[in-house]
């Protein structure tokens, strides 16, 4: 746990907001694995190569995303698989845009893991009384699905989508959406953990939030998000310092 702005941490926090994808799991190999596992599917079922299916899906990703901008439809699998079939000279075949993404989605969270000592930081917090939120980008469905699946469904007083408010957090009202349901406002002190730089941006214009990176190596240098107020990698670490501030369980 490293504090890089001690004032703005002292003082407990009316309510706790997180980020999802690469803060409270690991994404990248989950990713991985999950394409992976599409690759193999698409070269059985339509005799296409992995460069030229990887090739055809970058193609594909930078399409859908000029077209939908910073809105939850621009990160959908299905979008992009089916762009991605498209770009192959191949018919829409909307069966095998949705086979690919039940492939992708069913690999990820089956191999996809939370970080360790996350879930027992926010049973912690929760046990002192604090309300906490979650505020995701992507379509809801799948952000519901990887709540239930790793079971800390539970633990969110809020959870606000990017579809819901039909733009990403970098657009300012998944954070206004939230803070409404919380009934916050910027005078009140508020903590927001994430691991993105426009999500610190966007935390900080919206709700003057107290702002802690989830950094993914232990040294954290290199990787520091201009206006973060403090940054952990192990949550046990995290957890063990708020205790000073929010109180024991």
């Amino acid at each position: 746990m490293r504090l890089l702005n001690p004032d703005a941490t002292r003082e407990r926090p009316r309510a706790i907001l997180f980020d999802l994808d690469d803060t409270l799991y690991a994404y990248r190999q989950p990713h991985e694995r999950a394409m992976a596992a599409v690759r193999i599917k698409v070269e059985r079922s339509l005799r296409v190569s992995a460069p030229q299916f990887d090739e055809a899906f970058g193609q594909a990703r930078k399409a859908v995303k000029a077209a939908l901008g910073e809105t939850a439809s621009a990160h959908s699998r299905l979008l992009y698989f089916q762009r991605t079939i498209e770009i192959l000279g191949l018919s829409s075949q909307p069966a095998m845009a949705l086979d690919l993404e039940q492939t992708y989605w069913r690999t990820l969270l089956t191999t996809a893991r939370l970080y360790p000592g996350a879930e027992d930081t926010l049973i912690e917090l929760r046990a002192a009384g604090l309300p906490l939120a979650l505020v995701t980008d992507l379509t809801a469905q799948i952000q519901f699905r990887k709540l239930i699946y790793f079971g800390i469904d539970r633990y969110f007083d809020v959870v606000v989508t990017s579809e819901e408010t039909g733009v990403d957090k970098v657009g300012l009202r998944p954070f206004e959406a939230a803070a409404a349901k919380l009934g916050i406002t910027r005078q009140d002190r508020v903590w927001f953990i994430g691991d993105a730089e426009c999500d610190v941006v966007a935390s900080k214009q919206v709700l003057n939030a107290a702002t802690f990176q989830k950094v993914h190596d232990r040294s954290g240098h290199n990787q520091l998000h201009e206006g973060i107020d403090g940054t952990f990698h192990a949550f046990a670490d995290f957890r063990d310092w708020a205790r000073g501030i929010v109180g024991p369980a």
